[in-house]
């Protein structure tokens, strides 16, 4: 089995708090953010960054669904780790300033793959595929935040 990661990342016209803080709100906006590739969302636990336990179904393609139960930390400043108790995949996100009223806001996600055949494909297009609906969460994300 190979590791798989995906990444991308987005210049946002909004301080760096007001994003992760947007981020962070599992009870509030960040469903919001989610485009139709996710479904069933329900925060279980919390709601506002560190100790949230959120659900929600990725469907990355047509035949792939994930069943994701995500635990939320921030380990540091501007940092926020979901981890999934029903897998290997870990998606962190980053926010950090990018000049006066700026944020650069980067996910980056990983997992381990499957083995064989099937793993070298995963490995080839999962990381796009992750890349193009996490885009779609930025564009979201800045929609909302530059308001």
């Amino acid at each position: 089995m190979a590791q798989v990661e995906a990444e991308t990342e987005r210049i946002v016209a909004a301080d760096a708090e007001t994003v992760f803080d947007t981020l962070a709100d599992y009870s509030g906006t960040r469903e919001k953010l989610l485009p139709e590739h996710f479904s069933e969302y329900e925060v279980r636990e919390g709601g506002d960054g560190e100790g949230t336990l959120v659900h929600w179904k990725l469907q990355a393609t047509s035949k792939r669904v994930r069943d994701c139960l995500l635990e939320v930390t921030e380990p540091a400043d501007g940092e926020l780790v979901e981890k999934d108790r029903n897998s290997s995949m870990v998606t962190t996100w980053r926010v950090v300033p990018a000049g006066e009223g700026k944020a650069r806001v980067s996910v980056h996600t990983a997992w381990q793959g499957a083995g064989g055949v099937g793993g070298f494909f995963e490995k080839t297009f999962a990381p796009k595929g992750l890349a193009r609906i996490y885009d779609a969460v930025l564009t979201k994300l800045a929609a909302e935040v530059e308001k």
